[in-house]
């Protein structure tokens, strides 16, 4: 049995918008942000963004754990590509700079050296709020969406039935595997297998949670085949097939489309001027 994430209706806002102008919105204003690198557009997006997850009114105790694997995704990419390696900056951070720390490791005969410049601390901060401003503005469907409609609005974007199905499930997948996974916890624990208490090293530990591991990939892999299975029973994908769910747009749909229309080309013609390139205060500098 398929799940989705923790929704239920809020009466807001963002609920009475339709999800196809919802999907088109966010596409657009997604666009738009990958124009600028400039931190004070940045935090525009990043306001609006939030803005949007005010009116969905969404807790922290409901997005607590999303936000959680987004930090950590986002901490990696920022310690490990941008403060260390540089590997994810651009050519005005690579290029020289303003050090603040200097560290050089004789390692063998080898220099290990590592630079810490102002411009790539700074980079580092302009990418945190570049990808938060990403994170709000998409982290609010799943939670505000009502599951019944994925397969619909999908389809009613122009996407074919199989492919508009196959999203539908993948927006189930995660949801569904963490039920699965403490479904299989819950069990182990009350056949007396103690998961708090796995000592050993790395490969050890991985070996002791085989128990709780293959179960649930081999659930999940049952789960898909059970799924394929009933679809080619039913013929799916031979012929158009009709959606119980029928979305309508209106004039609040058009207007969020042509309001996120218009930033997407405000921020094209603000990058044929010359605007939101990288940016550091010059205060710093000084």
């Amino acid at each position: 049995m398929l799940v989705s994430f923790n929704y239920h209706n809020r009466n807001s806002l963002i609920e009475k918008i339709d999800p196809r102008a919802r999907w088109i919105y966010s596409i657009l204003i997604l666009f738009a942000i990958t124009l600028f690198w400039d931190i004070r557009f940045l935090l525009f997006f990043l306001a609006l963004n939030l803005g949007q997850y005010y009116l969905a009114r969404l807790t922290w105790k409901e997005t607590r754990r999303a936000w959680g694997f987004i930090f950590f995704i986002m901490s990696m990419m920022v310690i490990v590509n941008t403060l260390i390696t540089s590997a994810g900056t651009i050519r005005e951070v690579m290029q020289g700079g303003h050090p603040i720390v200097a560290i050089s490791i004789p390692i063998f005969g080898w220099s290990l050296d590592f630079t810490l410049t102002i411009e790539r601390l700074w980079f580092a901060l302009t990418q945190v709020v570049r990808i938060l401003a990403i994170s709000a503005l998409f982290l609010v469907i799943p939670f505000t969406m009502d599951p019944r409609q994925y397969g619909a609005t999908f389809r009613g974007l122009g996407l074919p039935d199989r492919l508009a199905y196959s999203l539908d499930l993948a927006f189930r997948f995660v949801p569904t595997l963490g039920r699965d996974f403490q479904l299989t916890l819950d069990a182990q624990r009350a056949r007396g297998y103690e998961v708090e208490k796995l000592d050993g090293g790395l490969f050890a530990q991985i070996r002791k949670m085989a128990p709780l591991v293959v179960p649930v990939t081999m659930n999940a892999i049952l789960s898909g085949e059970d799924i394929t299975n009933a679809m080619d029973l039913r013929c799916f994908g031979l012929h158009r097939r009709t959606w119980i769910e029928q979305l309508k747009y209106r004039r609040l749909d058009y207007f969020v489309i042509g309001m996120g229309a218009l930033l997407l080309v405000a921020s094209i013609v603000l990058k044929i001027l010359g605007y939101g390139d990288f940016w550091l205060p010059p205060a710093l500098l000084s």
